[in-house]
């Protein structure tokens, strides 16, 4: 009886440490790099500054891709010549932005970018919810050129958990837009 109460006491002594509390919650923290940018480095009829942290992939057609590897994303960029068919080209790019309504929550109206000085006239697209590209522009010189870029994840669409990438990158694309250049 002895060895049981020294045994219950040693117990209660030990036991009597802290008060144990739940854990907070955790929360996701991403580290982006500082911005810097430089001049795109593939020949094409046009050009326009990329993130330094980027990669630049070679497609036909003067298409291109950039990519950002430290977030499994890129901006697809694609390019046509006007060949008496901007109409078509500016439906096809609104309606490539409206084919993300389906899981889309909202699409905001365009924001839209004018610099004469340069020739460049476009809009930016945001599309809010699990669609699978987020952000999507269109520039053009209104008589020969038409590029359109497109963000686009390697992974499933978690618009809340890719909302501070998306961001980033929104950003590095309106880069894109404000230093456009036609090549003669």
């Amino acid at each position: 009886m002895r060895k049981i109460l020294v045994l219950m006491l040693v117990v209660l002594m030990v036991s009597c440490d802290e008060e144990t509390l739940p854990k907070p919650k955790g929360y996701l923290s991403l580290n982006y790099p500082q911005k810097g940018f430089k001049k795109m480095t593939l020949e094409r009829p046009y050009s326009f500054e990329v993130a330094k942290n980027t990669e630049q992939k070679n497609l036909p057609k003067n298409w291109m891709k950039v990519e950002y590897p430290a977030l499994k994303a890129s901006v697809d960029i694609t390019y046509r010549p006007i060949k008496n068919n901007l109409r078509e080209l500016l439906m096809e790019a609104e309606k490539l932005v409206f084919e993300h309504a389906i899981k889309a929550d909202q699409i905001t109206a365009p924001v839209e970018y004018v610099n004469p000085s340069r020739n460049v006239y476009g809009s930016l697209y945001e599309i809010k919810g699990n669609a699978a590209s987020q952000v999507q522009f269109h520039a053009t010189d209104s008589s020969k050129n038409f590029l359109k870029g497109s963000l686009f994840f390697y992974t499933k669409p978690n618009y809340d958990s890719l909302l501070p990438a998306i961001e980033y990158i929104k950003a590095d694309m309106i880069k894109m837009m404000e230093t456009l250049e036609w090549k003669k």
